[in-house]
């Protein structure tokens, strides 16, 4: 159960760490890159969460609330984890075409 709380914990770090890079940066393809990292850190934080909901209360409606926090942290990762990989193509031109 602790290794969930540490979980939570590093994915919010990370979260906060990318929306900060996402503000600070000025080029458009890295401000989305930035931000799919950031929604990949959001979803595994609600998904780390849902997982340890059910190991902290044993109820029928935890087990829902959590498995719906589970599904919706797995869509999260995996629609922004294709966004990353779209945008981390076009950043070597980025940086090309904007010193």
């Amino acid at each position: 159960m602790l290794i969930f709380i540490f979980l939570i914990i590093v994915s919010a770090a990370f979260y906060l760490y990318y929306k900060t890079k996402q503000i600070r940066t000025r080029l458009p393809v890295r401000k989305n890159w930035y931000a799919s990292r950031a929604q990949i850190a959001l979803g595994s934080f609600i998904a780390f969460f849902g997982v340890n909901q059910l190991f902290i209360f044993q109820t029928a409606v935890t087990y829902i609330i959590a498995g719906i926090f589970i599904v919706l942290g797995l869509v999260l990762i995996v629609h922004n984890y294709k966004a990353n990989r779209h945008y981390q193509a076009f950043l070597d031109e980025e940086t090309r075409l904007n010193p």
